[in-house]
């Protein structure tokens, strides 16, 4: 059997995995520097969760769950997003006890069943931030705001897209109009579906026929109610205060039953069709709607795989770090202990197990992207000396081993507890 990834799937090589780590560190000192904890919940839940918390009618729930039964035949789905699982969370847990506002931020796989674009895979990867038991429109300025940051750090150029879809009310009269609108405009099978159970997804159809009939239908701006007005407009404000250049999209709705109030969207022009590259909003009723007490909400999610495809082709060379050993068979075993001091010491360090030559390894050096190569052959270990080469610039200098720990730490930029500096 010829043995190949699932379709929609991919291997992460190292040099990807160091991209993604780089994402990752990103997310990380971002979040903690807004003063959000990391949260883990299970690759999998029982599927009544999404069900009920992303909506029966969605996408996501009718088409795209990877959706199985366990040997108790108790229905479970590998989580198709981050937000549902981890209000579950807040409520098993009680943590709505604990100090308001709670801050969460989660980074791991998600499964859809969708199809295969460029930067779109079944099995992707994203990063999201939760805020829960707050309604200050603050709160959705620094969602809104960390995941500008995150962008600007990764110096992705983005523009903002938002939009106010109002309360719970406001959305009732809107789907009516839109149930008006629409009843007598030709629409896509899945389309006349959407609008009987939720007119607001047709929004989401990008068919060019019902894209076509958009054009003259009713806007939710006129539906808004006072207070969530007021909300969006200190949201508005908020952002300009903070220089975050923003579009106002009337037609803008996210494919989740669960958001209400603000919505917004993070895009790119450099994905052709696919440019979105996530986005969020208030979700004010789910922690209720989970068992929880009524508690107000605003997040994102982003997705990884299209950021990893847009750094990929433009990032720098890899900086070079890190030694390289170039020592010779006869004295092997002890030019290996002084990798292995160095190791401990937090050096990044490796040498050859292939019996290359002294050429070869200097090759292999290069190759690995060591900034350094330390020589300890025959002749410098019996003058009780190293010599350490820049492999950038060329230059080479002989250092005495009693010294050579602390002289290649003073090089590598590493502190005594083996952390950088």
């Amino acid at each position: 059997m010829d043995y190949r990834l699932p379709r929609g799937t991919r291997d992460i090589l190292p040099q990807q995995a160091a991209l993604f780590r780089r994402i990752q560190d990103t997310a990380v000192v971002l979040s903690d520097m807004y003063g959000y904890g990391e949260i883990h919940t299970p690759i999998f839940e029982y599927s009544e969760l999404f069900q009920r918390g992303v909506g029966e009618s969605t996408d996501i729930v009718e088409k795209e769950m990877y959706s199985f039964q366990d040997r108790g035949k108790r229905s479970l789905t590998l989580r198709p997003e981050g937000t549902a699982p981890i209000v579950r969370a807040f409520v098993e847990h009680k943590l709505y006890n604990e100090a308001m506002p709670a801050r969460y931020y989660y980074w791991g796989p998600m499964f859809r069943y969708e199809r295969p674009q460029a930067g779109r895979y079944r099995q992707f990867w994203q990063y999201g931030v939760e805020m829960l038991g707050t309604l200050s429109p603050w709160a959705d300025v620094e969602v809104i705001k960390l995941g500008w940051d995150f962008f600007a750090r990764l110096d992705i150029p983005t523009s903002l897209v938002v939009n106010n879809i109002g309360c719970a009310d406001d959305r009732a009269n809107y789907k009516q109009s839109l149930k008006q609108y629409f009843n007598s405009r030709p629409l896509c099978d899945d389309c006349n579906n959407r609008l009987g159970r939720n007119p607001l997804r047709v929004l989401d159809c990008k068919n060019p026929s019902c894209q076509q009939q958009m054009e003259d239908m009713p806007l939710i701006d006129q539906y808004i109610c006072t207070e969530c007005a007021q909300h969006f407009d200190a949201v508005l404000g908020g952002l300009e205060a903070l220089d975050v250049p923003f579009e106002r999209n009337p037609r803008l709705v996210r494919g989740l039953d669960y958001y209400n109030r603000t919505t917004f969207e993070y895009k790119t022009d450099k994905l052709g069709a696919q440019d979105a590259l996530g986005g969020g909003g208030r979700y004010d009723g789910l922690v209720e709607l989970l068992g929880g007490p009524s508690t107000p909400a605003v997040g994102f999610a982003l997705g990884i795989d299209r950021l990893e495809l847009l750094m990929s082709g433009k990032e720098d060379p890899a900086i070079r770090r890190g030694f390289w050993l170039v020592t010779m068979e006869s004295v092997e075993n002890q030019a290996a202990l002084w990798a292995y001091k160095l190791r401990d010491r937090g050096v990044s360090i490796d040498f050859d197990l292939l019996g290359r030559s002294i050429k070869a390894q200097f090759r292999q050096a290069d190759r690995s992207n060591c900034r350094w190569a330390l020589v300890l052959g025959p002749d410098e270990l019996a003058k009780g000396k190293g010599a350490i080469r820049d492999l950038v610039t060329g230059q080479q200098e002989e250092v005495a081993l009693d010294g050579l720990v602390e002289h290649v730490l003073n090089l590598e930029g590493v502190k005594a507890n083996g952390t950088d500096t």
